[in-house]
């Protein structure tokens, strides 16, 4: 049994919640009865598919505003359903993911994450726990920006918050849910060092859980907007204090509604 003991009821809708369509992904029939009732009854739509090709055709059928995706499936495991996901989104912003894993797999864990997963759930796992995940990442997924929120520009970089769009030398940039909140959050805070417990707490909105989710987004981050990712000039590592994003270089002639991010502030 992957699904840990407890009572009580799942958590209702509250006021502010984002619901929509939930497609859970696991070949446990159990796992994904309790799922789905506890989801359901949180105010989602649930869909279910129980291998990875079936995943893929539901989502391409209806597509999802998340996916509960168990890692260990048959045949196609949740790492290439996560990145086929990934892959046909269409030109639209890729379909938040909440993976599954055992407790001790942590490189598969890791692995969910280089792939593009927002935030993943060990088992045997608290179903409530599950849906105030699932809950955390739809909402991040769908909070509006504030009106007019300027352009964040530093160094070849262009950041859009509002719309949710990154550009890096005028391409745009592939980022997931939760990369994307990352890299606002550095621009926001240039100059400063942020610790992995900070960065979890005011990213992904969490007290507690594995600071490794907050390395390997680091990590991916750079991918995407070093020049030279072994090298890191903009988000750079503290030793033993955490990261600090560097805004020396900025581009000139920044257009009306942007913001020339320096060192410091904004």
């Amino acid at each position: 049994m992957a699904i840990s003991n407890e009572t009580g009821p799942a958590p209702g809708p509250t006021s502010g919640d984002t619901r929509g369509r939930v497609l859970v992904v696991d070949d446990d029939p159990t796992v994904s009865e309790v799922v789905a009732g506890y989801l359901e009854r949180a105010g989602f739509t649930v869909h279910h598919a129980e291998d990875g090709p079936a995943a893929l055709e539901s989502a391409a059928r209806h597509r999802p505003d998340l996916v509960v995706l168990d890692l260990m499936l048959p045949g196609m495991d949740g790492l290439e359903v996560c990145r086929r996901l990934r892959a046909n989104g269409n030109g639209r912003p890729p379909v938040p993911v909440v993976m599954l894993t055992a407790r001790g797999d942590e490189d598969d864990r890791i692995l969910g994450l280089e792939v593009g997963a927002d935030d993943y759930v060990t088992k045997p796992f608290s179903p409530r726990e599950l849906v105030l995940r699932v809950r955390s990442v739809l909402r991040r997924s769908s909070s509006p920006a504030a009106v007019g929120e300027p352009l964040l520009v530093v160094a070849g970089l262009a950041v859009d918050p509002a719309a949710r769009r990154a550009t890096r030398d005028g391409s745009e940039l592939a980022l997931t849910l939760r990369e994307f909140d990352l890299l606002v959050y550095f621009l926001r805070h240039p100059g400063q060092v942020c610790d992995r417990e900070r960065l979890m707490r005011e990213v992904w909105g969490w007290e507690y859980g594995d600071l490794s989710t907050v390395t390997v987004h680091v990590r991916r981050l750079r991918s995407k907007i070093e020049r030279d990712p072994a090298d890191p000039q903009l988000i750079r590592t503290v030793w033993g204090a955490g990261y600090r994003f560097e805004a020396g270089a900025c581009p000139p002639g920044s257009g009306p509604g942007t913001v020339r991010v320096e060192d410091g502030h904004a």
